[in-house]
């Protein structure tokens, strides 16, 4: 089915290639983030349960007729499955009976409330796939002349320029990946994650689970967590910065809440990477703070483009929560995830990119300039040489990710500098 103006997302090739194996594909995300375009690019026929009146009906017939939801061409998209959670085993089985693969494409925005009423996991049946919003690369805001999958495979040869500017870079991260906003221009642009937040705010962290929370309680959430993106900030801080806002929390209060924002994919935190060092350096396990999209922290803030390029250090933590969503779209690619590395000497690393087959990749991001750029390298090479590369491969790179400067290329101690709007997989 054709979408009109649909930009070619990366998960177009990796939802392809599990609907050729596994009977069911599974994708989740953000709402917004384009989940149901890139399903309906395959999807022969479809049941849209987010139309109220479409969803009545089904859950009238998941009783008295439950095949009557699953006929149709294949592949079949159920968009929003997650809203009758008892469909799941009804495709499951379904999946059983027939014995091919590509059946169906589920789209979730939101884990489902009731989840008791799904009795098997689905192992075997359903392939998982994690949308995020769009990268730089997708957007068409950068050109892609490093490519993350050549950093693995050892091609040293690679450059790249780059032309953005500070101002351009905070009005990305201010924009976001969201696939409307990346054809607007100005305000209107800008407005697409303000939107979102104020969604998020009065109705989806309701939805989740149908219990009512409050909005001013979320709202100083979400302005607390975002003035802690990066961080491996514990909930009891989190909880004392909620309240600077007026906002009363117990530490119960705010991990339910932050629960509730994970389950619709508001945040998503980076777990540590816990390498083979040849030293005894306890590894600290917290996991880092960051939004699905960086523009969520900006509208939580009440934060624009000018006030991260007045706010330098804002702004720093803001990129990283970009250059994180873009390297885990890529990752995604390579069957890879992104960690994060800090240990009790304060040692610490950004991301981590992990393989499937054991390779990984160092990265540190900044803004630029050379103070920043050499405090990066000193970081990246100190861990380098803690690891126990008898015990583990060795580095495939050693990455400084910035914001801005005119080149992407390989220093001479092997080092890559890379513009963000270069990156690419």
């Amino acid at each position: 089915m054709e979408v009109k103006n649909y930009r070619p997302r990366i998960a177009d090739e990796l939802l392809k290639e599990r609907l050729e194996y596994r009977g069911a594909v599974l994708i989740e995300g953000p709402k917004w983030c384009g989940k149901t375009s890139t399903a309906l690019m395959q999807a022969e026929s479809v049941l849209n349960l987010a139309e109220s009146g479409r969803l009545n009906q089904a859950r009238e017939l998941i009783d008295i007729a439950p095949q009557a939801l699953l006929d149709g061409a294949v592949p079949r998209l159920i968009d929003e499955w997650q809203t009758l959670s008892r469909l799941w085993d009804c495709i499951r089985h379904e999946v059983d009976h027939r014995q091919e693969p590509g059946q169906f494409i589920l789209t979730g925005s939101a884990l489902p409330a009731n989840r008791e009423e799904i009795i098997h996991s689905g192992t075997g049946r359903f392939s998982r796939l994690t949308m995020r919003t769009m990268s730089l690369l997708e957007s068409g805001d950068s050109n892609g002349a490093i490519s993350l999958r050549k950093l693995f495979e050892g091609d040293t040869r690679m450059t790249g320029q780059a032309t953005a500017k500070l101002d351009d870079i905070a009005t990305l991260i201010c924009r976001g990946g969201w696939p409307l906003s990346t054809m607007l221009n100005g305000k209107a642009a800008l407005r697409q994650a303000i939107d979102y937040f104020d969604g998020v705010v009065n109705f989806d962290i309701s939805r989740v689970d149908d219990v009512k929370r409050s909005p001013q309680l979320t709202r100083s959430l979400m302005k607390a967590y975002a003035r802690h993106t990066g961080l491996q900030s514990t909930l009891t801080t989190i909880a004392d910065d909620v309240a600077n806002y007026g906002e009363g929390a117990s530490i119960d209060t705010v991990r339910a809440y932050l629960s509730s924002l994970r389950s619709i994919f508001v945040i998503e935190e980076m777990e540590a990477w816990n390498p083979n060092l040849r030293s005894r350096t306890a590894i600290r396990t917290t996991p880092t703070r960051y939004f699905t999209d960086p523009s969520i922290g900006c509208a939580a803030l009440g934060a624009g483009p000018t006030d991260l390029v007045n706010d330098l250090k804002a702004m720093g933590m803001m990129f990283e929560n970009l250059g994180v969503r873009d390297l885990r779209v890529y990752a995604e690619a390579l069957d890879g995830e992104v960690y994060h590395y800090r240990d009790a000497n304060g040692l610490e690393c950004d991301s981590v990119v992990h393989l499937r087959n054991g390779q990984y990749g160092l990265v540190e991001m900044k803004l630029g300039g050379e103070k920043q750029i050499s405090d990066a390298t000193t970081s990246l090479t100190t861990l380098a040489s803690k690891l126990d590369t008898t015990r583990m491969l060795a580095p495939a790179f050693l990455m400084v990710l910035t914001a801005v400067g005119e080149f992407a290329y390989r220093r001479q101690d092997g080092i890559w500098i890379v513009p963000v709007t270069t990156l690419g997989v």
